[in-house]
């Protein structure tokens, strides 16, 4: 399991809710498969979201609206 306090590879992406930016990178740096890249995506997240939930476009409701994996 990858550790989202470790992969910060993707936070531009993910604090500007660019989902499938951030899988890209993820999975591109991992050599990891989809599925791993969108977890270890989530994980980093919450990660971001407990340590910096300022730096978000977007409130935590409205993150995931319209993104069905």
């Amino acid at each position: 399991m990858i550790n989202g306090a470790t992969v910060s590879l993707a936070d531009d992406q993910i604090l500007n809710n660019q989902i499938i930016g951030g899988i890209k990178i993820l999975r591109d740096h991992l050599g990891c498969s989809l599925h791993e890249a969108l977890d270890a995506l989530v994980a980093r997240y919450e990660v971001l979201r407990e340590e910096r939930p300022e730096a978000f476009v977007c409130g935590h409701d409205e993150y995931w609206t319209g993104f069905y994996s």
